[in-house]
């Protein structure tokens, strides 16, 4: 009946990928202050998930289709385009901020999208 279950799998890369982006975002808040720091950002999940490879060829764990073993697919790394402050640290709190509420939406989503599929599955085999 399922062959396939690539929805969990999608679920679970949507808050990995989550996770990833707050951890990026938390060190952002972390060195607001530290002079030279320039902000990082990991592109939003739905922006990786297109531009990735056709189905067959989509990574199965870090390093897998990748140079850099030490790399993970879904963290495409870019630095903020934010104008630095006069000590050259380019981060925003506000910008931060908002990135930070995204980025929990994009988690809560990918949760709901599991337990409804977990849903989805308990009641086709007849448990509740």
């Amino acid at each position: 009946m399922f062959n396939s279950l690539d929805v969990l799998q999608a679920a679970m890369d949507m808050a990995r990928h989550a996770g990833a982006r707050q951890a990026v975002t938390a060190a952002n808040l972390a060195n607001a202050d530290t002079p030279g720091y320039r902000a990082r950002a990991i592109a939003p999940f739905s922006e990786t998930y297109e531009a990735a490879p056709a189905a067959d060829m989509r990574r199965t764990r870090p390093g897998h289709l990748s140079p850099d073993p030490g790399s993970d697919g879904s963290a495409r790394r870019e630095f903020s385009t934010a104008e630095p402050a006069p000590n050259g640290n380019s981060v925003s709190v506000e910008q931060e901020m908002l990135s930070a509420v995204e980025i929990e939406r994009e988690h809560n989503r990918a949760l709901t999208i599991y337990q409804h599929s977990l849903e989805v599955l308990r009641l086709s085999i007849g448990r509740r």
